[in-house]
C-alpha cells in the first residue's frame, strides 16, 4: 500500500527564520508560519518560552478531511516520531 499525505511544518518564529531553517536543514516539507500564535491558541497547542520567545512544542496533527483525527504529543524520543506516524497511517488508511 502507498501513503499518500502532505507534511507540514509549523513554526511560531518569522517568516525570515523559517526560510533560512528550510534552507539550513534541506527540510522536503514546507513550514507553515503561526508567528501571531491564532492556530496555536485556537488549537490550545502545547507552547513553552524561552529567552523572550514563545515557542510550540513538539507534536504531530493528522488531519483528514478538515478534521483532526490524531494526536501524537509529546514526541519522544524525536528520532523515532516519523516511524510512528507511519506506523499509525498504515494501520489506519483513508477508506475508498
Amino acid at each position: 500500500m502507498q501513503l499518500k499525505a502532505t507534511v507540514f511544518g509549523l513554526s511560531t518564529q518569522t517568516t525570515e527564520y523559517q526560510g533560512e531553517m528550510v534552507g539550513r536543514l534541506l527540510l522536503p516539507f514546507e513550514i507553515l508560519s503561526d508567528s501571531e500564535f491564532k492556530l496555536c491558541d485556537a488549537l490550545r497547542l502545547p507552547t513553552f518560552d524561552v529567552d523572550g520567545l514563545r515557542l510550540v512544542k513538539r507534536l504531530t496533527l493528522i488531519a483528514r478531511s478538515c478534521r483532526i483525527e490524531h494526536v501524537f504529543y509529546p514526541v519522544f524520543p524525536p528520532d523515532e516520531s516519523a516511524d510512528h506516524v507511519l506506523r499509525w497511517l498504515r494501520d489506519h488508511p483513508v477508506p475508498d
